[in-house]
């Protein structure tokens, strides 16, 4: 029998394929795992929140149904007391308007029965109609409950719940206040493989509504479909809070600190922006103009052009990011490219005169703010007391 060498290269390639195969399908069956499981919590809650309403089982169901369920499999976490209210939680939230609808047809029906058995009338008002409840009140509350969302039936969206990992789930359903910043955050997390840590950062920074916020004429000079790509690319604000500052900083020294920081950098300018250079200079009529920031979006397919602005915007910012625009779609872009966009982040802009700025400009220019954490003064260190200092004022 022939002996292969652990330093045999064809051996050596193989393997490295094969442990990369494995590893997928350990991923693949997590992901089917975890969807498996997370399709049966979705309808536990369903039934949970069922049967405390018709059943009238209250409170105690929860506590009865984990020690049950737990003797029965013992070696399943998913479902203790904790976890059981947990589920019920997120189920309520995803169906909280439709619960709320139904409540109150079932309250309507509830006041139209004592009504009707002391003899009296009701007429039920609809957003259309007042009808003779006699006739037509049953086709008038079914038509209340309807104007609610049930996402209990909604099989794409419950899909995209139960693809993103429990902790995920639950993290994004204590953080969000609506169904929609909910659904927002399960999308970008599918869209980008966020880890909890970062989708918790991504809350906590208001992704939600910073998202799509800036000014910008993308509607009137891009595609539609390309357009409405664009827009879900920008912010406002920027959340810099990775930086440190001095009071007094200039525009090279927050280029100078962002590119040192370019991965956190990236990381809040979003999912697909590639960093191109810095001071990348465009030679036309034979002068060198340097511009900000290049970048290249690899799901918009083209150039990105920063400009940062540590005052308020301008409207001749808007004339000099144009000029970089059409430099480099002239030297840079490809035939394969969609345009070069710009995006002037400044520290501080009125809407209004944003607005105006690029009201007739025919290329896709978008205007965004930035903050940054509170910026560390100058003389800050030298008011504060030295160690001999506080030892000698405890002394006392």
């Amino acid at each position: 029998m022939n002996k292969i060498l652990p330093s045999n290269e064809d051996y050596r390639n193989w393997l490295g394929e094969l442990k990369t195969r494995i590893k997928q399908s350990q991923i693949k069956a997590a992901i089917r795992v975890n969807t498996e499981l997370l399709e049966l919590y979705w309808e536990l809650g369903s039934q949970i929140v069922e049967r405390q309403d018709k059943a009238k089982w209250g409170d105690g169901l929860i506590p009865q149904l984990s020690k049950d369920l737990m003797e029965e499999f013992p070696q399943m976490k998913g479902f203790s007391t904790t976890n059981l209210h947990y589920i019920r939680q997120w189920y309520l939230f995803y169906n909280q308007d439709n619960i709320i609808g139904q409540q109150v047809v079932d309250q309507l029906e509830e006041s139209n029965q004592k009504l009707h058995q002391v003899g009296g009338e009701i007429s039920i008002l609809s957003k259309k109609s007042i009808l003779n409840p006699d006739k037509h009140e049953s086709i008038i509350l079914q038509q209340l409950v309807g104007e609610f969302p049930n996402i209990k039936n909604d099989s794409e969206i419950v899909d995209k719940l139960v693809s993103i990992p429990w902790g995920h789930n639950l993290q994004i359903i204590a953080k969000c206040k609506t169904i929609e910043e909910a659904l927002f955050y399960v999308n970008k997390t599918i869209e980008n493989g966020w880890s909890r840590s970062m989708l918790v950062h991504q809350i906590e920074l208001k992704l939600y509504t910073t998202q799509s916020k800036s000014i910008s004429n993308f509607k009137n000079t891009l595609p539609a479909a390309h357009s409405d790509l664009v827009v879900q690319t920008l912010k406002d604000p920027y959340i810099f809070d990775f930086l440190t500052l001095t009071e007094k900083y200039n525009e090279r020294e927050l280029e100078d600190a962002l590119v040192e920081n370019i991965t956190r950098f990236l990381l809040e300018l979003g999912a697909g922006f590639a960093y191109v250079g810095r001071q990348v200079p465009f030679n036309v009529g034979e002068t060198d103009f340097p511009i900000d920031l290049l970048f290249y979006h690899l799901k918009l397919r083209c150039y990105v052009v920063i400009e940062l602005k540590t005052g308020k915007f301008k409207p001749e910012h808007a004339g000099k990011i144009g000029f970089y625009l059409s430099a480099a779609d002239d030297l840079l872009r490809h035939p394969a490219d969609n345009p070069t966009i710009g995006i002037i982040i400044c520290r501080e802009k009125n809407n209004i005169v944003a607005e105006y700025a690029l009201k007739n400009v025919n290329q896709p220019i978008g205007v965004s703010e930035y903050q940054l954490t509170k910026a560390f003064p100058e003389n800050f260190k030298g008011s504060l007391p030295t160690i001999e200092e506080i030892e000698k004022e405890l002394k006392h």
